[in-house]
């Protein structure tokens, strides 16, 4: 599974301003209702369901907030570079800066485990991440996500 089937250059965020976890998660929500057509309220109160259950912040500045709507026709990523990071409640306690949202079907069992586990995969790359904390463009960001030449997103 690439990153590139999950997420488009209009799914990235590259320069987001937040003062806190609730307000990132509304932006991603506002994010993910537009691209999906799903009501934000829905997408939010999802992603909000799922950080009660236990934080999504996985360690090293990094989240990946997820969730299963019966709306979703397949399997869709947001992905929001911070200006300033967030306290998330991660794992490590370390505030968090890069955020994959990860929205699926409600059926989407194993493929919504594989999609998780390869964003998880290239976000523990530490040449892509610090690739994306030096950049505010979204091509590039993307290009570094998908692992797609960089080159057209300069």
């Amino acid at each position: 599974m690439d990153l590139s089937d999950l997420i488009n250059v209009q799914a990235i965020m590259p320069a987001v301003r937040t003062n806190s976890k609730k307000q990132l998660l509304q932006i991603l929500a506002e994010k993910a209702a537009s691209i999906t057509g799903i009501p934000e309220r829905e997408i939010f109160d999802t992603i909000l369901q799922r950080e009660r259950l236990g934080s999504t912040g996985v360690g090293n500045g990094i989240a990946i907030p997820h969730g299963k709507l019966a709306a979703v026709k397949r399997i869709t990523g947001v992905f929001a570079r911070l200006e300033t990071p967030v306290d998330f409640e991660a794992l490590d306690d370390q505030p968090v800066d890069l955020v994959f949202l990860l929205l699926a079907p409600e059926g989407a069992g194993a493929d919504h485990l594989k999609a998780l586990s390869r964003i998880a995969r290239v976000l523990r790359d530490g040449d892509i991440v610090n690739k994306i904390r030096g950049t505010t463009d979204a091509a590039a960001i993307h290009a570094l996500l998908s692992d797609t030449p960089a080159s057209h997103a300069a």
